[in-house]
């Protein structure tokens, strides 16, 4: 794509961003050259500005500390062309590598607010892909980032705003813009760009697809008919996607977990866990994602476990369940509220470290692990929840995961750690 091709309709400043790239993609040597600058070099910039032109240097060196940041979170990032709310917005590869699957067979997707491009490069690994976004900067880092990481199926771009076409019958993965100019991102659909109202007609209108949103964000009962997936790497619950159409499951909601590639679908008030009066032999913790999709009734129910309270989220039992959603607590001591009791306790065999976990109790887990007995014992963990109505400390042991599934063979590179 040359600078011939930029449309006439953009701002300046979009237009001057696309043109930097372009000059960029055509100075190899510079970023060649930025990789070998020491820090000192980096901030002070003169033997860069003393070979090349000074206003494509501060592009350069942002782009390469893009680059730096997304370092063990996308593939060959020494390579990738990203921005720094680009990359702060983009899909994780692993988690565009999953949703990707759902596409395949599809005769052709649209990627709309393409971003960077990683849902665009992931999906060409099972189906031709037309991505679109307004900025013509993520056009070309999308289509340059297909170059590295795309599949055998095409990709083809437009510049536009994707409010301004009719989407029926098409299949389509969207990621409406969260920040819109703000600081923070957006908890709210209203204030997406583009907003509930678009997604909701783009839901109605195309023959299937999905939508990425935070699993933060206020989605409940906002899409009926389709199916909520809220989707954990790494511990951490990192995207919700609506899922519509033809490619909507036939749950509710459902939840995976992708570090053991497990999914659980169901609709939240298909179960209902009873209590337990006291903790069995082992406490459980549910994924995040579980936690958001509203399964965890469901998932106990499943695997035989009660709730520790009502208002908990732990579990517990008295065998470990064969799942990657539950992180496993083997129960040492139940003690009272009070923390002078659970120090004495701990005086009697000291820890080398301590990890302090508690979801509906307010816990300041730093300041409570500095007043804890130090010593060579096991690393514990000390788990503050309710049990029966009433704060409790758990004293436990954290049981490594080894459940871990492989991932199904779909061709799409894995990131590479």
């Amino acid at each position: 794509m040359s600078s011939a091709e930029l449309p006439l309709s953009l701002t300046d400043p979009e237009a001057f961003e696309a043109q930097q790239l372009l000059e960029l993609h055509s100075q190899p040597a510079l970023l060649q050259l930025l990789s070998q600058c020491s820090p000192a070099e980096l901030r002070n910039q003169k033997r860069l500005r003393q070979q090349f032109d000074e206003q494509l240097v501060p592009a350069a060196i942002a782009l390469h500390e893009a680059r730096q940041r997304a370092v063990g979170k996308l593939p060959q990032p020494e390579r990738l062309w990203l921005s720094r709310t680009g990359l702060e917005q983009a899909t994780a590869w692993d988690i565009a590598r999953h949703k990707a699957r759902r596409f395949a067979g599809c005769e052709h997707v649209f990627d709309l607010c393409c971003g960077i491009g990683m849902d665009a490069a992931a999906l060409t690994h099972v189906a031709p892909v037309t991505a679109v976004d307004q900025s013509q900067a993520m056009v070309l880092r999308t289509t340059w980032n297909h170059e590295i990481l795309g599949g055998p199926h095409s990709l083809q771009t437009q510049c536009q705003d994707v409010r301004g076409r009719d989407w029926s019958g098409t299949f389509v993965q969207a990621d409406p813009d969260r920040r819109d100019g703000r600081e923070r991102p957006t908890k709210r659909l209203e204030q997406y760009l583009p907003d509930l109202s678009w997604m909701q007609q783009l839901v109605a209108s195309a023959r299937g697809g999905a939508i990425k949103i935070s699993p933060a964000s206020n989605f409940q009962q906002k899409f009926p008919g389709c199916e909520i997936e809220l989707i954990s790497l790494h511990g951490e619950c990192r995207e919700a996607t609506v899922w519509f159409g033809e490619l909507s499951g036939s749950c509710s909601f459902s939840a995976t977990c992708l570090e053991t590639r497990e999914t659980l679908s169901a609709d939240p008030l298909s179960a209902w866990a009873g209590t337990a009066a006291s903790p069995g032999r082992y406490l459980f913790d549910p994924d995040p994602g579980i936690v958001r999709a509203g399964l965890i009734d469901v998932l106990a129910e499943q695997h035989s476990l009660l709730r520790m309270d009502a208002e908990e989220e732990y579990l517990t039992g008295d065998s470990l369940p064969d799942t990657g959603f539950l992180a496993a607590f083997e129960v040492e001591a139940v003690l009272g509220s009070n923390v002078k009791e659970l120090k004495a306790y701990l005086r009697g065999a000291p820890r080398s470290e301590y990890e302090i976990k508690c979801r509906r109790v307010r816990v300041e887990a730093d300041a409570l692990r500095r007043t804890l007995p130090r010593g060579d014992g096991p690393a514990a963990a000390i788990i503050v929840c309710r049990v029966g109505g009433r704060v409790q400390h758990v004293v436990a042991r954290r049981i490594p995961r080894t459940a871990v599934r492989q991932n199904p063979g779909d061709g799409i590179p894995a990131t590479e750690k």
